[in-house]
């Protein structure tokens, strides 16, 4: 596995294949408050990209390029908020996602455990340390702790696509996730404009 850390922007010129992993870091869970401050991508070969952004401006139009690409899969793991922070702060709307949370909860309905480690220790069969979870993503200095956290919410997204998306086919679900998945904008769009915690589809 190689880390490669970023700042600013993604080189230009890379190119990682036509289905992208993809987390990001932020100072806090507000999608009011808290800015964002890392993007992590990977073309599931192993390695990670790791982009430190500036936050004065969020000028990185190779990166921008790639999320903008509606020829490149996007894969996230609770795509809502990702899409929601990079739909706020880089102007940019993620097309098309697979999200591995949604697929999780669609297809695994023996369980009521659906965040990245658990998900990452069955399909994957990887255990991922969360130590880095709560840290500053703000900071200038980056650590290597830090990389390898931001690193391991990438690496293996592949590989629990592939196997969330072969339990979605033989539970005959897939197009209801696919319906799902592309329902992320908008509900990002919600999410961003004070509808994070209203039902909008309820009678009441």
């Amino acid at each position: 596995m190689t880390i490669h850390f970023h700042k600013v922007d993604l080189p230009a010129g890379l190119d990682l294949g036509k289905r992208v992993a993809i987390d990001t870091e932020t100072l806090g869970l507000s999608l009011v408050r808290d800015p964002l401050c890392l993007v992590q991508l990977s073309a599931g070969d192993g390695d990670a990209h790791i982009v430190q952004l500036d936050r004065t401006s969020y000028d990185c139009p190779n990166l921008k390029a790639l999320l903008a690409d509606e020829g490149v899969e996007k894969i996230l793991h609770f795509a809502r908020f990702d899409v929601a922070m990079i739909a706020r702060d880089l102007g940019v709307t993620l097309r098309p996602v697979f999200c591995t949370k949604i697929a999780s909860k669609l297809a695994r309905t023996y369980t009521d455990r659906h965040g990245l480690k658990d998900v990452a220790r069955e399909i994957a069969g990887v255990e991922l340390s969360k130590q880095q979870q709560s840290s500053d993503w703000g900071a200038g200095d980056i650590s290597e702790a830090q990389l390898k956290y931001a690193a391991d919410d990438v690496l293996y997204l592949h590989q629990i696509r592939d196997g969330l998306e072969a339990m979605l086919i033989r539970e005959g679900r897939l197009e209801m996730a696919r319906a799902c998945f592309s329902f992320l904008p908008t509900r990002a769009a919600l999410d961003l404009a004070g509808w994070a915690d209203a039902d909008i589809f309820a009678h009441s």
